[in-house]
């Protein structure tokens, strides 16, 4: 299981804006990792929360580059099912890296919630549904939260 060894994150959002920028296919999944998010943000105090609306998982990098400016941080939720085809693996490689440049180029933290699941029973396992071993959707955005809590208070002591 890969949430063995995750920490145990408790953060404080109060007066954060959050965008949740979610992929349409699966829908499923989908709504189980938008749900799973949004509880994780109001677990975190963080009452201004958008949801942004993507076609696809690959469509999640110039969305987040879009809206990084507007947002103290950024939620990337999105599913990929392996099939027969590379398909899989571009998609897969360009959201990874077109998320991670976004938030290095912006300084703008994104919780990266993008399951990449050979099949569909590895994805409901993992959007925070009823019966699923793990929420990713909520693990993406306390991530996400408690980032942005991190960087604020090593600026401001001047770490």
């Amino acid at each position: 299981m890969s949430g063995h060894g995750s920490p145990t994150l408790s953060v404080d959002g109060t007066g954060l804006r959050i965008a949740i920028v979610a992929a349409s296919w699966h829908t499923t999944v989908m709504d189980g990792l938008v749900a799973g998010a949004r509880r994780g943000l109001d677990k975190a105090h963080v009452d201004r929360v958008d949801l942004v609306r993507v076609p696809g998982t690959f469509e999640l990098p110039v969305a987040c580059a879009a809206l990084a400016p507007h947002y103290d941080a950024l939620v990337a939720l999105g599913v990929v099912i392996r099939g027969g085809t590379p398909h899989f693996d571009y998609v897969c490689s360009g959201a990874t890296q077109g998320l991670t440049e976004v938030a290095v180029r912006t300084h703008i933290p994104i919780g990266f919630g993008v399951l990449t699941c050979d099949d569909e029973q590895q994805a409901l396992d993992r959007a925070g549904l009823p019966g699923s071993s793990e929420d990713k959707g909520h693990e993406a955005a306390t991530a996400a939260v408690a980032t942005v809590v991190a960087l604020r208070a090593a600026l401001s002591s001047g770490s």
